[in-house]
């Protein structure tokens, strides 16, 4: 048992019930000030919020008996320049599968934003214009889904729904119960086969800056792009140029880069329609949340394996090895 070991939580304690006594506990959203010596911390709960690493940076090196950072994110990309802050031995938790749904949930509905022009008429109706066109659909499409962990499978069921053919890639060639996943080493021979790509993968080596310009160059002539990952896959100096010449039309959740600043040329572009990294956040996402935690510090608390562990700190210089 960990009796009387220090947890920050972002939630305060009454709006987790069922947390596991014994456990002494802090509440920090990542603002005001801390609720504590970060030096007694052992279980850290980072900010779910899209600047999570701002707040990170400032606690982190001062917390030198820490023993789980629990991220609330699904990806951790962020945190690896934080890394030597890192007591050996820490361990690194994300929270995947907890951002599936509503993650899914937007890729598709922009993506069908772009199918059906939504943004289109949107400018038109803030203007006062009814002009009524034609738009596609998604029927019969092939839509690509990069990256198949829980998020990709999520976009993959919604779009079988709508009766197009996802067709699936990830890092490494399998067979799923849900159908073939095609490796990255396929990636360039499967990209001027579709219609349509929703990108789903965390940002790695292998997936920073993968769709460069030659990359969306292969697309076909009116393909569509949807982003909910991160902003570095994607070539934004490419992306703005396919999308200004009209080829290929556009739907970022994400961007590089994040946030998007004033005056950049995506936000005036037409063919391209912007969210503010918001996918994950909705009015669900607190009670899943606050639902994993408390599984996460039942088996902290117990001593058990903790779910969705990334890896383990090997030591003060930032190295680590694959839990």
């Amino acid at each position: 048992m960990k009796d009387g070991a220090t947890v920050w939580l972002p939630y305060r304690r009454e709006r987790i019930p069922g947390l596991p006594d014994g456990l002494t506990y802090g509440h920090w959203d990542g603002s005001g000030p801390l609720p504590g010596n970060p030096g007694e911390v052992r279980f850290l709960v980072g900010p779910p919020t899209p600047r999570a690493g701002d707040a990170l940076r400032g606690v982190l090196p001062r917390m030198g008996r820490l023993e789980v950072l629990q991220l609330l994110s699904s990806g951790h990309d962020y945190v690896t320049p934080l890394l030597e802050a890192l007591p050996p031995g820490t361990r690194l938790a994300t929270a995947r599968g907890v951002h599936g749904d509503a993650t899914a949930e937007l890729a598709v509905s922009l993506l069908l934003a772009l199918c059906r022009g939504t943004d289109r008429f949107v400018a038109r109706q803030a203007e006062g214009r009814w002009s009524p066109e034609p738009r596609t659909t998604l029927v019969g499409k092939r839509v690509l889904v990069v990256g198949y962990g829980a998020v990709g499978a999520a976009v993959a069921a919604r779009l079988r729904a709508f009766r197009c053919e996802p067709v699936l890639v990830a890092r490494s060639e399998r067979t799923t119960p849900a159908g073939h996943v095609h490796g990255a080493a396929q990636l360039s021979a499967l990209l001027p086969t579709v219609d349509a790509l929703v990108l789903c993968a965390p940002l790695t080596e292998w997936t920073r800056g993968v769709f460069d310009a030659d990359a969306l160059a292969i697309l076909k002539d009116g393909a569509l792009l949807v982003n909910v990952a991160r902003g570095e896959l994607v070539d934004t100096g490419a992306v703005v140029r396919e999308v200004r010449s009209g080829r290929l039309r556009v739907a970022l959740d994400v961007t590089d880069p994040e946030p998007l600043p004033a005056g950049h040329p995506l936000w005036d572009l037409p063919g391209a329609l912007i969210t503010p990294h918001v996918a994950a956040f909705t009015d669900a996402f607190p009670s899943m949340s606050a639902d994993f935690l408390r599984g996460q510090l039942h088996r902290y608390a117990r001593g058990e394996e903790l779910d969705n562990v990334v890896l383990t700190t090997s030591g003060s210089l930032g190295g680590e090895r694959a839990a």
